[in-house]
């Protein structure tokens, strides 16, 4: 079993062969050495948010969703903008996480893969939503990496060596061990 530090992807589109998964897919296959990746995959698992269901026991998605979260270093979004916002489904996953302690103080980075002018919607969501679970944001780690389908190969991944070293470098600050606070 490995002992390195897991970062955890999370997409926020339930779309086959988005350009999200695709930056998560990438993500994983230039991560360095020194960290592991861990995708979740039970985005449309999820049964809607009820205040009333959040409690013991979970449901057994939640719990998953949760255990996922709690067992990763950090955690690394990459989500579509829909009508200005998040998409449904990721947001009921993010609501979920709400009620949980697992992301509060945990790194958090997202990466925005929409075209230039777009997705700041998602990202303005994204910061206000972590800041109700009191996830600790690393902002140089958030980064605006914009994809075009055709830097995509067959298998899913970026081929474009500028989008590659951008990402690495997102999760080497993602996973960078936070820096001592100045002594008084």
């Amino acid at each position: 079993m490995s002992t390195l530090p897991v970062i955890l992807l999370l997409s926020g589109s339930l779309r086959s062969g988005s350009t999200n998964e695709c930056v998560l897919r990438t993500a994983e296959a230039v991560a360095p050495s020194r960290v592991r990746t861990v995708h979740y995959d039970g985005l449309g698992e999820l049964p809607h948010f009820n205040p009333d269901d959040d409690a013991d026991p979970l449901p057994a998605p939640v719990a998953g969703l949760r255990a996922a979260i709690g067992e990763a270093a950090a955690v690394l979004i990459c989500t579509p903008e829909y009508a200005g916002t998040l998409p449904g489904s990721f947001k009921n996953l993010l609501d979920w996480t709400v009620g949980g302690t697992e992301i509060c103080d945990k790194p958090v980075a997202w990466v925005n893969a929409a075209a230039p002018g777009r997705g700041q919607g998602a990202e303005a969501a994204l910061r206000t939503v972590l800041g109700y679970t009191g996830a600790d944001v690393v902002e140089p780690a958030c980064a605006r990496i914009p994809v075009d389908r055709g830097m995509v190969g067959a298998d899913g991944i970026i081929t474009d060596e500028g989008v590659r070293e951008q990402l690495g470098e997102v999760l080497a600050l993602l996973a960078a061990p936070p820096s001592p606070s100045p002594s008084s």
